[in-house]
């Protein structure tokens, strides 16, 4: 810490000990920047508990002071929903000391870790006893457990395996008073009146700090097959999900669709050729996986093939030859929201629709874009297996990004959504709400919903200390 701690802040000093406590302005930026720079956060400090019981007693004492608390895990959402905002004098809860794997059980597959614990060393524990925490996502290098529940986090494989809530087995949270909820529990079955964990996931920190999580495991997957899909123009995506789930006996764990425009930002930020293209309908990359060497997933994967070609849905495939070649299919696809920040930076229009109106949202949002935005570049992409589609607008050249993506969500946003919600769809797939997109929770939420949302908030949190400002 290289500042004393303000007289209003010793009491937390003196609770959290030495760099428990963050004050100087120099060390607070990253915790007050929101990972797409759209917004400038506030804060007099960030708190680093290390202990559940450090939580507990950080909600007493900012109660008490008449503090309200952000918890973040590792900053690294695209709404905003682990940013303090201006002027609501609220503190922010880092998560990133409190960060052990607790155990692994290897015969039940289970994990039990702390909140803060980055979502790859969790992936790395499950794997050294012989185990797959299936929850991936880009940053997962640096994002930590308690932000994916509480943003309910997606990622490259909902398809098999489902968003974090549907492997999240057990939880405890630091209730807004400070005591504590503890559910901890590895049942697989446990019928014993509300699923009270549930509340708490994709609740965006707002009804109390999560502190430790107990998550699903499966077995290693230790054989891969991959391929590179050229589709042909209007491949009906739908069908092809579903065929490709069919023939594979759902073993696709990924099912992703690269646009060719978002290839060719690739491609122009390494100034070379990717070895790969995309066909008249864009590519996709599909993996298969398995735990046993009895499977012949490569068989498997080429008779998949055999039937896409024949339908005339795909009209090429690379199939991947090494894992070298595997990872290089992967890092091109990982690659796009960099490449679209190289370009000058994109809109982000995170989009759900039912998997069997994707093809038809992408036609129709693609002609709104083209006829009240012409010339805009179009970066579309994402885990269209389960109806999640990144539909990104690149920041033309020479126009401010914050300027742009101010317009864009005043005007034709709106009208994507639009398209969307009439295909039964959401603005929101798996970013959440946090505090850039909650006007439009007002605007698009059905009533009865925000109502039940306002009245738990009420009700576990009647004083608003918890990420005020977030969702609602």
């Amino acid at each position: 810490m290289s500042s004393a701690p303000s007289p209003d802040l010793s009491a937390f000093h003196d609770l959290l000990g030495e760099g428990g406590l963050v004050t100087d302005a120099a060390s607070l930026t990253r915790y007050t920047h929101d990972q797409r720079a759209l917004m400038q956060g506030q804060t007099p400090a960030v708190l680093r508990p290390r202990s559940t019981e450090e939580v507990q007693e950080i909600v007493r004492l900012a109660a008490h002071l008449g503090f309200g608390l952000v918890p973040q895990g590792g900053n690294t959402g695209y709404v905003g929903g682990a940013t303090p905002e201006p002027g609501r004098g609220q503190l922010v809860v880092s998560l990133e000391r409190l960060n052990r794997i607790r155990s692994v059980d290897a015969t039940g597959f289970t994990l039990a870790c702390d909140a803060g614990a980055i979502l790859a060393d969790a992936q790395a524990a499950a794997e050294a006893r012989g185990c797959l925490l299936p929850l991936s996502l880009g940053a997962e290098g640096s994002c930590r457990l308690g932000g994916n529940v509480g943003t309910n986090a997606g990622g490259l494989q909902v398809l098999r395996y489902g968003m974090t809530r549907d492997l999240v087995l057990g939880l405890e949270v630091v209730l807004p008073d400070g005591s504590l909820f503890s559910d901890m529990r590895t049942l697989r079955k446990n019928n014993i009146g509300y699923d009270l964990k549930q509340l708490f996931i994709g609740a965006e920190g707002t009804l109390g700090i999560v502190t430790g999580v107990v998550l699903k495991l499966w077995p290693a997957q230790t054989r891969r097959a991959t391929a590179w899909m050229q589709l042909a123009a209007d491949a009906p995506i739908p069908e092809i999900a579903a065929l490709v789930r069919r023939e594979t006996a759902d073993l696709a764990s990924t099912f992703e669709l690269i646009s060719a425009s978002s290839l060719a930002l690739v491609a122009d930020m390494r100034g070379a050729d990717l070895g790969l293209a995309a066909g008249p309908g864009g590519a996709v990359l599909l993996e298969l996986s398995a735990s046993s060497e009895r499977i012949a997933l490569d068989d498997i994967l080429l008779g998949t093939l055999e039937a896409l070609m024949e339908a005339g849905h795909v009209e090429d495939a690379v199939l991947a030859q090494s894992e070298r070649q595997r990872r290089e299919m992967w890092t091109i696809r990982e690659t796009i929201p960099e490449a679209e920040k190289h370009a000058g930076g994109s809109v982000k229009l995170d989009i759900a629709v039912p998997t069997s109106a994707v093809s038809a949202f992408l036609v129709r949002a693609g002609a709104v874009v083209a006829a009240q935005a012409p010339g805009t570049r179009l970066s579309f992409y994402g885990h269209v297996g389960d109806g999640n589609i990144h539909f990104n607008l690149v920041v033309p050249a020479g126009r401010d990004r914050i300027a742009f993506t101010k317009e864009v969500e005043e005007g034709i946003a709106h009208a994507v959504y639009a398209v969307a919600i009439e295909l039964g769809g959401s603005f929101s797939a798996e970013y959440g709400i946090g505090r850039f997109k909650r006007d439009l929770l007002a605007r698009y939420g059905d009533p009865a919903r925000l109502s039940l949302l306002a009245t738990i908030k009420r009700a576990i949190d009647p004083t608003g200390v918890m990420n005020a400002g977030a969702m609602l």
